[in-house]
């Protein structure tokens, strides 16, 4: 089973850098540590270019940084992948099939992608 990750891991990384929350806002860009809390609260997602800027800070990569969030979409996608394979396997004759299928290999693990390019 998969272990459920917090939605963000910001708070985290912030008291381990010993920044206070006003410190964060002035890198990122901001006035007050007021939007800083909300991130860590869970309550507003930050924009990509904000969630870049929290990397460049505490040097840990988005996907870590967003735990949870990356989680969510990681499992949205692959379901949107598997679902894409079934339809290529099914309703793609073309020879782009294998190309597309070879694709989808990158990211569905092996033993769901097994022959569907046969």
């Amino acid at each position: 089973m998969v272990q459920q990750k917090l939605t963000n891991y910001l708070r985290t990384f912030r008291k381990r850098s010993h920044l206070s929350q006003d410190e964060v806002a002035f890198l990122l860009g901001g006035g007050s540590g007021c939007k800083v809390s909300r991130y860590e609260r869970f309550t507003r997602v930050p924009n990509l270019q904000t969630a870049m800027a929290f990397e460049v800070v505490y040097g840990i990569p988005i996907k870590e940084l967003f735990a949870g969030i990356f989680q969510k979409v990681e499992g949205q996608t692959l379901r949107r992948a598997r679902l894409l394979a079934s339809r290529l396997t099914k309703n793609d004759p073309s020879r782009l099939r294998v190309i597309r299928l070879k694709i989808l290999e990158r990211f569905i693990p092996n033993q769901e992608t097994m022959g569907l390019h046969e």
